[in-house]
């Protein structure tokens, strides 16, 4: 068995879904797991009617209901051409699912109701193109991920219960046949509500059915030829990662690289499943793969950027120690504030950690810093992470800007720097 697993881009419009069926006949495999996403940003859209419905003033989410629908109708449109296909049928009981939901639900937890409304994304998502798979003469049976991946009710970050769902994969997944699911979700397995698995949940759902069915490999199809050195916005020239070892992928995923989050790669390293990255435009290019075996090919620098940080620098106001007991209230105080913390660096009587910023507590954050410490600060900061660098490059990196903090392990180089 392998699994593909297809995400937002390789299926936002009809010619991507058209070559979903193309990656599928040219790779010839029969004994396959299909794991799709929503399609395009419709997961972002979800996110706007979840706000909407929770929110005081409800008159936009009529319209943002009506762009979700529309969106999908228009991708039918350009796959069926009998208007009186089975699919928009199948299509719009979903869409009545949706909106059931929101007309009956009592609930205002916000992450229960965000992984009921979200998760419709896949719904629709799995319907459109298991029936186009069968329309393009690719047989497929149509497997809802809820019956077989059991967790907690933990809504949003769901914990998978392994040993349920081992037993209801290898029960429904069919040998010698295509089966297509949907990725991200799950189902709480005391009332049988949908959960989702949290950041990356369809690579996640990806690694859940390869391990549980011990598949012979997992491949994620992307629009880039594999897993890059460098982030080519940001970056001249990457190049092309052909091999990284399992640890090295983790180190890459930890420091912010877009490599493949680490809760994906535990399941598959456990068992020694590779993972391929690779292009649903070029399908028979190698790719990257992620598995035992030489830490990277080629032993190049990777190089990860993460922009509009803020540089925070404490000081004890009376000249004593920085210790435990001061490092965990700041802790405490920037989880609290959600502040995601990207590097720290602490001596005697000082303590820096440069932070994302993304939920703008900045100022919040201050005003309670300031009860116990000298604070100051630099907004709007680069952070560099290099694995494997060489002087000359961190030289080239720093040239002509103004270098805040720098920090260096045997393989890891970091540096923070005004632009």
């Amino acid at each position: 068995m392998k699994i593909f697993k297809f995400g937002g881009v390789s299926t936002q419009d009809p010619e991507n879904i058209k070559n979903v069926v193309s990656v599928i006949n040219q790779t010839n495999e029969k004994q396959l797991v299909v794991v799709v996403s929503a399609m395009g940003k419709i997961t972002n859209l979800l996110e706007k009617i979840v706000t909407e419905y929770l929110g005081d003033d409800n008159t936009k989410l009529h319209q943002l209901i009506i762009e979700f629908q529309t969106y999908h109708i228009q991708i039918i449109n350009g796959l069926f051409e009998n208007k009186n296909h089975s699919i928009y049928k199948s299509v719009k009981e979903v869409f009545k699912k949706l909106n059931y939901f929101i007309e009956t639900n009592k609930s205002k937890n916000h992450a229960f109701v965000y992984d009921q409304i979200v998760s419709y994304g896949e719904f629709v998502s799995s319907t459109i193109i298991s029936t186009y798979l069968t329309e393009a003469g690719i047989e497929n049976i149509l497997l809802d991920a809820r019956s077989c991946i059991k967790t907690d009710a933990t809504y949003r970050e769901a914990k998978v219960d392994w040993e349920i769902t081992q037993k209801n994969i290898l029960a429904q997944v069919r040998p010698n046949s295509i089966t297509l699911t949907q990725g991200f979700i799950g189902a709480e397995r005391v009332n049988n509500f949908t959960t989702t698995l949290g950041r990356e949940g369809s690579d996640y759902t990806a690694a859940i059915f390869a391990y549980c069915l011990n598949a012979e490999s997992v491949t994620i199809w992307k629009d880039v030829p594999g897993v890059l050195n460098a982030d080519p916005r940001y970056f001249k020239n990457p190049q092309l990662l052909n091999h990284i070892s399992y640890h090295e992928a983790i180190e890459l995923a930890f420091y912010g690289a877009s490599v493949i989050h680490p809760k994906t790669l535990q399941p598959l390293q456990r068992k020694e499943i590779p993972l391929f990255v690779k292009s649903f435009k070029n399908p028979k290019d190698a790719g990257t793969c992620v598995g035992k075996g030489a830490t990277l090919d080629p032993q190049v620098s990777c190089f990860i950027l993460k922009g509009n940080q803020v540089l925070l620098s404490l000081s004890s106001l009376d000249f004593s120690f920085i210790m435990e007991d001061n490092i965990s209230d700041v802790f405490r105080w920037l989880h609290e504030y959600k502040m995601k913390v990207n590097l720290i660096q602490n001596s005697a009587i000082s303590f820096s950690v440069c932070v994302d910023n993304k939920y703008d507590n900045l100022e919040a954050l201050l005003k309670k810093l300031r009860e116990k410490f000298k604070v100051k600060w630099n907004e709007n900061v680069t952070l560099y992470t290099v694995r494997h660098s060489k002087p000359s490059e961190i030289k080239l990196l720093t040239q002509d800007k103004q270098l805040l903090l720098k920090q260096e392990s045997r393989e890891t180089v970091q540096i923070v720097v005004k632009e």
